[in-house]
């Protein structure tokens, strides 16, 4: 059984930084692509970033692109979401994601493996 657990959200205020943290357990974490998304009262879920089972490649959302920085140590089975210069449109609930496969998906419902989120406001 997987479990992926999100730590880290919180209440900043526009330009400020957080970094979120997802601990997972159940499972040989360093053989899979990892995920973070989000979901703002009222709209969809969205990709924010992904990251290879090596973390030799990183995918982002073009709204997050140059603020926001996903990472990972296999060591510890945690998967990382550096958070900077936020704004007020990236208060949201994020969630990190498993997908059981090397390989790196923009599709949330390529991944197979969701935790309970952790939520980010931003004040402005």
């Amino acid at each position: 059984q997987v479990q992926l657990v999100e730590s880290g959200g919180g209440l900043v205020q526009a330009g400020g930084s957080l970094r979120l943290s997802c601990a997972g357990s159940g499972r040989t974490f360093r053989n899979y692509a990892m995920g973070w998304f989000r979901q703002a009262p009222g709209k969809e879920r969205e990709f924010v970033a992904t990251i290879s089972w090596s973390g030799g490649y990183t995918g982002y959302a073009d709204s997050v692109k140059g603020r926001f920085t996903i990472s990972r140590d296999n060591t510890k089975n945690t998967v990382y979401l550096q958070m900077n210069s936020l704004e007020p449109e990236d208060t949201a609930v994020y969630y990190c994601a498993l997908r059981s496969s090397l390989v790196v998906s923009t599709q949330g419902y390529e991944y197979d493996y969701w935790g309970q989120g952790t939520q980010v406001t931003v004040s402005s």
